[in-house]
């Protein structure tokens, strides 16, 4: 790592005598790439010269310590002790400014919740955790807009399919694909008996039209049909609901929330492309023989990461052996606590 960092330093110390360059100066394009590359280096460069300066400081002190003087090496001492945690928090901030961060990380995504096993108690508590992901998303000034639902007569949700756009929202939310589990007694339990049910989160980063060219004369079906809603009756008089097959991988989406034709065809072109994104960078990383545990590189997403359980007031992350009792606050919304450890454990196991 430190040498790794004092090759930073040398590249700053390099990109700064170029800005002085009256020759950068004249050419904007070299002056705005310089800059960038000096941005994205100079948190490393300060932190890392901030530990060398403790590093100083705390061999001072140690030899501070055999003063004949008490009070001199109880100062030195307390010194010691506030280096020591400071140095280690820096040397925590260095091994994370040197993680490889995730390409996608600042792209928005396509959320996909669907209810597992439990019928209506999952289908109840996928329309609970879209909320809980709303309510979040209101907190970090991100949007929220439904693609494609499904739901139940009861409240509940068969599949929600929404996108969610905002600065950072896959380096977020990409922790929270797996398997949600919910313990609790449903409404229609008479003997107050607790059930298990699950609910699959995925979290796809958006692509871009460039990423994921489609020939729609070559790859794609498209068919169009009249919507309809739950039970069957008719909810449009026109063939406005979009069927696209993506014929080279047998992906389906389907989508008939909206009236026009037009805008459910580019919704559902929005969610293939993400969907193809993804499955392409799967492959991508089992060719590389990388074993990351976020879900888009595993690909895993039977995993169970989570279990909400109501009468407990409880929530456990199991891949990071965390439990809370904090539910309600966490269905609302609550969620930085959950997301941060998550990152610092799997960043810690080279799986981010």
């Amino acid at each position: 790592m430190f040498e790794r960092l004092e090759e930073i330093v040398a590249r700053c110390r390099e990109l700064e005598a170029r800005l002085a360059d009256p020759a950068t100066s004249s050419d904007p394009a070299q002056l705005r790439e310089i800059g960038q590359e000096l941005a994205s280096l100079r948190e490393p460069s300060e932190r890392y010269a901030r530990w060398k300066q403790i590093e100083v400081s705390l061999a001072e002190n140690r030899e501070l310590l055999e003063d004949p003087d008490p009070e001199i090496r109880e100062l030195a001492l307390a010194e010691v002790e506030t280096l020591a945690a400071e140095g280690k928090a820096v040397e925590a901030d260095l091994h994370r400014l040197l993680t490889p961060k995730d390409p996608n990380d600042s792209r928005s995504v396509v959320l996909e919740i669907r209810a597992g096993t439990g019928g209506e108690e999952a289908a109840l508590f996928s329309s609970d955790l879209f909320r809980m992901y709303t309510r979040y998303a209101e907190r970090e000034n991100w949007k929220v807009e439904p693609l494609s639902i499904s739901e139940t007569g009861s409240g509940g949700l068969k599949e929600v399919i929404a996108e969610v756009q905002g600065k950072g929202v896959f380096g977020r939310l990409k922790y929270e694909s797996g398997v949600h589990r919910v313990q609790r007694v449903p409404v229609t339990e008479s003997q107050g008996r607790i059930h298990t049910s699950a609910v699959t989160v995925a979290v796809l980063p958006e692509a871009e039209g460039v990423e994921v060219e489609l020939d729609e004369q070559k790859e794609l079906r498209i068919d169009v049909y009249r919507s309809s809603g739950p039970g069957g009756q008719s909810v449009n008089t026109t063939d406005s609901a979009v069927r696209i097959t993506h014929i080279p991988s047998g992906l389906v989406v389907t989508c008939q929330d909206e009236k026009s034709q037009h805008k459910n065809k580019a919704r559902a072109l929005k969610i293939l492309r993400a969907r193809l994104l993804d499955r392409e960078q799967q492959r991508m990383r089992e060719e590389r023989a990388q074993e990351r545990r976020d879900q888009i590189g595993t690909g895993d997403r039977s995993e169970r990461i989570r279990t909400y359980n109501f009468p407990q007031n409880r929530v456990t992350d199991h891949r990071l052996g965390l439990t809370v009792h904090k539910l309600e606050r966490i269905l609302e919304g609550e969620l930085d606590e959950l997301i941060e450890q998550a990152q610092q454990h799997l960043r810690s196991e080279g799986a981010v």
